[in-house]
């Protein structure tokens, strides 16, 4: 089988150095190293253009299934528990149709790797997908040192687009995240560089920040006092239920009028227990079908299991993903028992087994999560790791485009 990519060779020390004072200084990338080793690669993956065609029409597809699964299941509470949402939210969610939020600039990435059936996914994250820094600034950047290829789209530019066209001119957008979180506040410092240069007001803002008087959002703090147009959310949906009064975050569900990006209730796609659903919902998902490896309740499977990997329902980064021969073994006995007691918190995925890309630092894992912002393939986010997960210690690595020779 034609592998879809390859591995360029390395930059320079000197380019490299360049490279990563810029990452820091114009792109917000203040984390360039975790424990010994750096966090982003200096050396590109190669997308041959043909497979980022392929990538980009199944992220479509699957958006739009994704799409209209979700808004069949706001209307589905009696499927919210088999989601294992938490109490909280299910009450938040059980709402009246015309006080659902209003939704704009749609955003989610799917997780994409290369096996020997071809590509197959891992996950959505329709919730609050990250990554924009490394799919965006870092590949122009690398791009510069790499003429001969070709940028994909960029994901923040998308993004800022898509907000701009519902904020309207001069508008302020209220970017709201976790402020103890330093990876977070980067990639918000990061869009509000993009939305200014749009001519918008963006607002770094945590969501004690907000106060809502009849549904609409208004920013209330020390340093900023305005009405946003829109509020782009990269706080996980459940962690809003942790915060106090309900009056900050239940807005976010149910009752907001102030236009959202992205609203609670991407929370139904996001739970990893989203495919034992899918059939009670009307909603085609033939792609989904297609791609992603048969998925079960915990209680169904053997664990530990090679055949099997235990995820938890509402997991990120690769946290506390059991795969067997990779997970560490106590962390995997703590994740078997955890699975058991708790079967309705987790998910088992059948395994697939990954091609694994060579490049001049040996052997590495990738995988690749395609942004799409309102249904369109918006960029594309690379990551690399030395074992078969990728998880918190993966690094990020820009992804440029090999162009098809015309002949």
């Amino acid at each position: 089988m034609t592998q879809p990519w390859a591995a360029a060779r390395p930059l320079t020390p000197e380019s490299w150095i360049s490279v990563r004072a810029r990452m820091m200084f114009d792109c917000c990338k203040w984390d360039m190293q975790s424990q010994d080793h750096a966090v982003l690669a200096d050396f590109p993956l190669v997308l041959e253009e043909d497979a980022w065609n392929v990538l980009a029409t199944q992220s479509e597809q699957l958006a739009v299934e994704t799409l209209a699964a979700e808004r069949e299941l706001v209307e589905r509470p009696d499927l919210h528990r088999r989601l294992g949402l938490s109490r909280s939210l299910r009450k938040a969610l059980n709402c009246e149709a015309k006080s659902r939020p209003v939704e704009c600039a749609r955003v989610m990435r799917f997780d994409f790797h290369w096996t020997a059936e071809g590509w197959r996914i891992s996950e959505v994250n329709s919730d609050v997908p990250g990554g924009f820094i490394e799919a965006s600034g870092f590949a122009e950047i690398m791009n510069e040192y790499y003429s001969s290829y070709a940028p994909p789209p960029n994901p923040a530019s998308s993004y800022a687009d898509a907000i701009a066209a519902t904020a309207g001119n001069d508008a302020t957008i209220g970017l709201v995240h976790a402020t103890a979180n330093s990876d977070d506040a980067q990639v918000m410092h990061y869009l509000a560089q993009g939305l200014q240069r749009k001519g918008l007001r963006a607002v770094v803002i945590g969501p004690n920040h907000l106060k809502w008087e009849s549904g609409l959002a208004r920013i209330a703090s020390s340093f900023a006092t305005a009405t946003p147009a829109v509020l782009v959310r990269f706080f996980p949906a459940e962690w809003l239920p942790n915060l106090r009064p309900e009056a900050i975050w239940k807005p976010w569900f149910c009752g907001g009028k102030t236009a959202m990006s992205n609203p609670g209730s991407a929370i139904l796609t996001q739970s990893k227990r989203f495919p034992l659903v899918w059939d009670e919902l009307n909603a085609p998902l033939a792609t989904w079908r297609s791609l992603l490896p048969e998925t079960r309740c915990p209680r169904e499977v053997p664990a530990p299991s090679s055949e099997w990997v235990l995820k938890p329902v509402l997991g990120r980064v690769g946290q506390d993903v059991l795969v067997a021969g990779v997970t560490e073994a106590r962390a995997s006995a703590e994740i078997v028992t955890n699975a058991k007691r708790h079967p309705d918190l987790w998910v088992a995925q059948r395994r697939f087994e990954t091609i694994a890309l060579q490049t001049h630092a040996g052997t590495r894992e990738a995988g690749l999560g395609v942004f799409t912002v309102d249904g369109w393939a918006a960029g594309v986010y690379g990551r690399l790791a030395t074992k078969r997960l990728i998880d918190q210690d993966a690094q990020d690595i820009a992804v440029l485009i090999r162009r098809k020779v015309s002949r």
